[in-house]
């Protein structure tokens, strides 16, 4: 015995699905509601759609690029907790790591989740990097944001590109974090 829901209330409908063959289709009409509807008896040949491709595609690529991150440590900023939100660790990575706050549709690698009006949504950018030695380099800029981003004291400049030494104090906003470099 199968079961289908109606689509309008929700009703369930049983039916006996060894009563038809593969590739039929059935038209239902709910009890409760009189809506009708159709399904089709046995596996799909749908294709998938190429958003459903995409998505799963992006997915497991970031699954096995998080596997391999996971085992190295390039870092971590630690965003002490205020009024506008809680405690949180961001893992840095290889490359351009974007921070700023975190709103749906936005692509940044290190969002924090915050409802901080002064924090912009791509707010600084810090790069992870390796020098002629192989020892891992941190430089720290702007994105531009409206408030500035500011390092210790510091406020920097739209050109600015600055070294970021162990346990750095970063403000963007009204945010406080302080950068842990690897292995320290």
């Amino acid at each position: 015995m199968k079961r289908v829901r109606c689509p309008k209330c929700g009703l369930s409908i049983t039916f006996d699905e060894t009563r038809y063959e593969e590739g039929a289709t059935l038209i239902f009409e709910c009890q409760d509601c009189h809506k009708q509807f159709g399904i089709r008896i046995g596996a799909s040949t749908l294709l998938k759609t190429r958003k459903e491709e995409k998505r799963e595609a992006a997915a497991s690529q970031k699954n096995s690029s998080d596997a391999a991150q996971d085992e190295a440590d390039y870092g971590h900023l630690q965003v002490i907790e205020n009024t506008f939100h809680y405690s949180q660790t961001l893992k840095l990575q290889m490359g351009d790591n974007v921070i700023g706050r975190q709103v749906r549709g936005t692509t940044i690698n290190q969002p924090i989740e915050t409802v901080d009006p002064s924090m912009d949504t791509t707010h600084c950018i810090i790069n992870v990097s390796r020098n002629r030695k192989g020892a891992l380099v941190y430089t720290l800029r702007d994105a531009p944001s409206g408030t500035g981003t500011f390092l210790g004291n510091d406020i920097l400049r739209d050109n600015d590109r600055l070294h970021l030494d162990n346990e750095a104090i970063i403000t963007i906003g009204a945010t406080t974090m302080i950068f842990h470099a690897a292995g320290a």
